[in-house]
């Protein structure tokens, strides 16, 4: 026992020379910035600071496991229900109400590219950016409306960002942006930043998750203005969630409440989880509160059953609807808390995401959402089903086609070294395959495809190492296994 408490001691010790520290070489840091920015790259270092506390203190896990129950009944409302109850006042009028929110700091890095992600061609030469202009841009001519469209750069996006969006000048959508955050890489050893000047390299600096966007968006002032033109709602969700589109019944019932219910400050749209999303966040009660958990939080020994489909039903879109007045109290009156996340094995990236600000909001609920609603792309995989027949666009929204019998969302794994990066691959398809009536597909080793294929059902292809399979045009594969070599050479 005592020599837990000397342990204990030693540690606490530890951690009072490392807060110590930290705030000197924050310091020397703030220092080395220009003349004219120095005052706010002073107070971000704060801010980070006040961060890195956080994370200093919470010893343990986050969250005691036995504790977590489901959500109460009524807290997760369905989407089925709310649009049932139709439209209450004119859609120019709810459009009125309403600000859109990308988060747009992450660069395409994961799929081979330079630059933001929001600029990579997903469909027809269209980018995920044109995508969201031309949403926006179809509602307000439909309606009359003039919602305006908010991009959340990072330090890693925006130059780039601002560039392109020259090009929507004479678009019918107002385009503002912000940054979030920079904040200095933790060396893991030492716990003191690896830049010494704030013109270090990009490489010792990050930007700390989308959990940035409450405090950020109200440093910018654009909140302010926007209540101030009478606006109350924002929509905030991931630029590569193709499925994030603007919902007019979710808005209705935000603008409009229900009689027998009170006011909603926050809604996360959720739904239901597939063995592909085993990785999402779900929404929890605890301490009589509604919580997102993460998987970081969760213990290793319960990360299994985290995992089950049959535990925890849904999971987190993060597409969430937040009144804006009431960001601005809480971010305000320093209310808005966050569980802090660290990432990185060498050096310590503190992250907080948007969606565990819902324990923050009063009368904070779920809906949960039709799948369509969450069509991220994330991997080539992803690419690969929104290239294809499909799915249909319209007026910049990703539409499951019609000529699809089944809902669901075919299940499609390409291994690594041939497909994880664009440009390879896009090499490896003469043109996208048929694949209407596809349930699951697991493409491995080097396998290209020829012109006009059709896949159906389960296709599974895997040419082993040293060998290549050439799918040949035309070909008609249902509920097949492909393996070997299979080369088409021309004669």
């Amino acid at each position: 026992m005592q020599r837990t408490q000397s342990i204990m001691e030693f540690q606490q010790l530890m951690k009072n020379d490392a807060k110590s520290a930290l705030r000197y070489e924050l310091d020397k840091l703030g220092n080395t910035a220009e003349k004219e920015q120095r005052d706010v790259i002073k107070k971000d270092l704060e801010n980070f600071e006040a961060l890195f506390k956080r994370f200093l203190l919470k010893s343990g896990p986050s969250i005691i496991w036995n504790n977590i129950k489901p959500p109460p009944e009524g807290y997760i409302k369905s989407y089925k229900e709310i649009s049932k109850m139709g439209l209450t006042s004119p859609e120019k009028h709810l459009l009125s109400k309403l600000v859109v929110v990308k988060l747009n700091g992450g660069l395409g890095t994961s799929m081979g590219c330079t630059g933001p992600k929001s600029l990579i061609s997903v469909r027809s030469g269209l980018t995920f950016l044109d995508l969201t202009v031309q949403q926006i841009e179809s509602l307000n001519k439909k309606h009359e409306a003039d919602v305006p469209l908010v991009l959340m750069n990072s330090f890693n996006t925006d130059d780039d960002t601002n560039m392109i969006l020259r090009k929507y000048a004479s678009c019918h959508v107002k385009i503002h942006t912000f940054n979030q955050n920079r904040y200095p890489r933790i060396n893991k050893e030492s716990l003191l930043p690896i830049a010494q000047s704030c013109n270090d390299p990009l490489e010792a600096w990050y930007p700390p998750g989308h959990g940035d966007v409450y405090e950020c968006f109200l440093k910018s002032g654009l909140l302010e203005k926007f209540v101030k033109e009478g606006r109350e709602f924002v929509f905030v969700s991931n630029i590569d969630n193709l499925g994030a589109t603007i919902d007019l019944h979710i808005l209705n019932m935000l603008v409009n409440p229900p009689k027998d219910s009170k006011p909603c400050d926050f809604v996360m749209e959720v739904t239901d989880k597939t063995r592909a999303d085993v990785k999402g966040g779900t929404l929890i009660e605890y301490e009589n509160k509604l919580r997102l958990l993460e998987i970081a939080q969760v213990p290793k020994e319960h990360v299994d059953e985290f995992k089950s489909v049959s535990k925890f039903k849904i999971f987190n879109t993060n597409n969430l609807w937040m009144r804006m007045q009431s960001i601005a109290d809480l971010t305000t009156s320093g209310k808005m808390e966050m569980e802090v996340i660290g990432n990185g094995t060498n050096v310590i990236q503190l992250e907080t995401a948007s969606g565990a600000g819902i324990k923050n909001f009063h009368n904070a609920i779920g809906i949960n959402v039709p799948r369509s609603r969450f069509l991220p792309v994330k991997k080539t995989s992803d690419l690969l089903l929104v290239m294809s027949n499909l799915y249909e666009l319209k007026n910049g929204s990703m539409v499951m086609s019609s000529k699809r019998q089944f809902p669901t969302t075919p299940l499609v794994k390409l291994g690594d070294e041939h497909f994880s990066k664009i440009h390879k691959f896009l090499g490896r398809f003469a043109d996208i395959p048929d694949m209407l009536e596809l349930d699951h597909l697991t493409v491995s080793g080097d396998v290209t495809f020829g012109k006009d294929v059709t896949l159906k059902g389960t296709v599974i292809i895997i040419a082993n190492h040293g060998e290549r399979i050439d799918i040949p045009s035309g070909a008609f594969l249902e509920n097949k296994i492909v393996s070997g070599n299979l080369r088409i050479l021309d004669h």
